[in-house]
């Protein structure tokens, strides 16, 4: 259906645009680089024949495959981030070509002896035979989410040559800064006017997701006392003590490193102090929104319990919520989910329905008015050096968003 040369050329074009976003920026999108891709995508989608293509103000993307039935049958979208994680380099990134991967350690930089191993990754045991595209040892690759870019474009693309293809209408929607949280943020829903949408953005050939974590911020401020030390007894108030004290009180093993499935956690990912001051930053995540709650209480009585033992305000704590679990609002339209999975079953793909253990812009599009389940894109290890992406897996997702076309219009709208 879709040969490995085109598919691979067009991501590689895609992945050696630096669009790496930035927390810290204050502007939509968070960095200037991803106008470049953005631009692109935009000449790239009228090119391939699609309608409406419109790019706004802070680079979200949209565009229209026209319907070609006269049924009424519901509007869907595809949707994918164009932007790349801050957690490492993403700037001149040269990928790499596997062909007939043979199941043995992966050479990605022979001068700094960086090797991706299958004793490590265990999951490329599963590609043995097939084509992988890594990177060089020393950026990112960027499939999170280019991977789901290409498969999208190349989809519609093959969908505008094969008219015989039947469908209704189908939106498509790229954005900038999901990486940093902010992919949903300027979504305009009503303009997308798609009943319900996916996000090309898993990993591994399979998954389907429709499940995330609850997830909070906390920043917690620990004030001290400075005093000369040779003269403190009594007086000097150590703030880094009452930091120890408050991260070893919460419970040790319901972090991320012993937690999977749906179990929740407290991540300290952050911390800077010295004796006057020491602030903590955490992140608070469960599936289940009592659990979710419960955690936020435990965090604010531990505070409280610190601050009644030295009989003043010596920590404060601040919580904000981030995002929620879209199962709640998926459950109600769960039939979406059910296109997706027979659309896999029909491909002789098993479907691996798990919970996202993090957070995707269809959380936030699900709670704006658009349930968004995720699907897979194809690659793994995200965000690093290690990261790769099998040819087949991004073909397999394009015969996917095809068969989700075809099988949408078995519904009314």
């Amino acid at each position: 259906m879709i040969s490995k040369k085109h598919i691979t050329d067009r991501f590689v074009s895609y992945v050696t645009i630096d669009t790496e976003s930035d927390p810290k920026s204050e502007t939509t999108p968070s960095t200037a680089k991803q106008w470049d891709l953005a631009n692109a995508l935009v000449e790239e989608l009228k090119s391939i024949g699609l309608e409406d293509v419109s790019i706004d103000e802070n680079a979200y993307i949209m565009a229209t495959l026209p319907a070609n039935i006269n049924e009424d049958v519901p509007t869907i979208g595809f949707i994918s981030h164009f932007d790349t994680s801050p957690d490492f380099t993403g700037a001149n990134v040269k990928p790499q070509i596997i062909e007939e991967y043979d199941g043995k350690d992966i050479l990605l930089n022979e001068k700094e002896s960086i090797i991706l191993s299958p004793d490590d990754f265990q999951d490329l045991r599963q590609y043995k035979g097939q084509t992988l595209i890594t990177t060089d040892g020393t950026t990112l690759l960027g499939a999170d989410d280019k991977a789901g870019i290409t498969e999208i474009v190349t989809a519609m693309e093959y969908l505008v040559q094969h008219p015989e293809i039947k469908h209704g209408k189908i939106r498509v929607g790229f954005t900038p800064d999901e990486e940093i949280g902010r992919g949903a943020h300027k979504f305009d829903v009503s303009k997308f006017g798609a009943d319900w949408a996916y996000t090309m953005d898993g990993s591994q050939i399979g998954e389907l997701e429709y499940e995330n974590f609850n997830a909070a911020g906390a920043n917690v401020v620990i004030k001290g006392k400075i005093v000369h030390p040779g003269y403190a007894k009594g007086k000097l108030v150590n703030s880094m003590y009452i930091a120890q004290d408050f991260i070893n009180s919460l419970p040790r093993m319901e972090t991320p490193e012993h937690t999977s499935d749906r179990e929740g956690f407290f991540h300290l990912h952050n911390m800077n102090g010295d004796v006057e001051k020491t602030e903590l930053q955490y992140i608070i995540r469960d599936h289940d929104r009592e659990h979710f709650e419960a955690r936020k209480e435990v965090m604010i009585k531990l505070a409280n319990d610190i601050n009644s033992q030295y009989g003043k305000e010596v920590i404060t704590i601040d919580i904000k919520d981030q995002y929620y679990n879209m199962r709640e609002k998926i459950e109600p339209v769960m039939h979406i989910v059910d296109i997706a999975e027979e659309a896999m079953k029909s491909l002789d793909i098993k479907p691996l329905i798990k919970p996202i253990r993090g957070g995707t812009d269809g959380s936030q599009l699900s709670f704006m008015g658009l349930p968004s389940p995720n699907i897979f894109a194809g690659g793994h290890n995200f965000h690093g050096r290690y990261e790769y992406v099998p040819v087949e897996s991004m073909i397999k997702a394009v015969e996917v968003i095809v068969k989700i076309a075809e099988l949408t219009t078995k519904y009314k709208a």
